[in-house]
């Protein structure tokens, strides 16, 4: 039997919540290593993605995020820069600022806690944080409209798989007013379930390479 039918099977007396199966905390062990063997999966098929298919994706994402900043009138939100084969927008984030947009980025401050959030602009000088990756050395904070989440996987209900950390979620849940919440990936990425625990945060919106269908 795989992990995925063992999981399906341990889960059938869970409760269902609309689209949401919350699972115990006696199920959550057997949810967490799913995951991990998920993430390294997806991780390895991202990337295996081409240049070429890598460029022509992130361009269909960029056009899809100008249409939902444009709809939402977003003023300012928080970019990434990619880590393990996630979708580059750094050169989108240059156009966003140039057409005005303010622009952040995130800064994991310590493990276990949320994010903060700050100001980039074009040459700005970069310090590194946790995992090495970058984030604004002198940019101030501000809380963006709306924020841009990486994602490893998703699924039809519009839940999140990320990296592991749980910066995202715990970030999302403490922010008052809330951000409109993106995950951004790959279409083919997207799986039944991620089997969301009650920690996990619903994105509001999906944006992949494919255009999302319409209501």
């Amino acid at each position: 039997m795989f992990l995925s039918d063992w999981i399906d099977c341990s889960i059938a007396r869970a409760l269902d919540t609309g689209a949401r199966r919350v699972v115990d905390q006696q199920q959550a062990p057997t949810v967490a290593q799913w995951r991990k063997l998920e993430r390294q999966r997806l991780v390895a098929k991202r990337l295996a993605l081409g240049p070429e298919a890598r460029a022509l994706h992130a361009k269909a994402i960029a056009a899809e995020l100008d249409g939902l900043i444009s709809a939402h009138k977003v003023q300012s939100i928080s970019v990434y820069l990619p880590i393990r084969g996630e979708p580059d927008l750094r050169w989108w984030m240059h156009e966003r600022f140039e057409r005005g947009t303010r622009i952040a980025l995130p800064v994991a401050v310590r493990l276990g806690q949320p994010l903060i959030f700050r100001e980039w602009v074009p040459h700005a000088p970069l310090a590194r944080g946790l995992w090495n990756i970058p984030y604004p050395a002198e940019g101030v904070e501000l809380v963006p409209e709306a924020v841009l989440a990486p994602l490893v996987g998703f699924d039809r209900a519009g839940y999140r798989l990320g990296n592991g950390g749980g910066f995202f979620d715990r970030t999302l849940a403490a922010l008052h007013p809330r951000p409109l919440a993106i995950g951004v990936g790959y279409g083919f990425t997207q799986i039944d379930t991620i089997y969301p625990q009650p920690h996990d945060i619903r994105m509001d919106r999906i944006v992949t390479e494919a255009p999302a269908p319409s209501d």
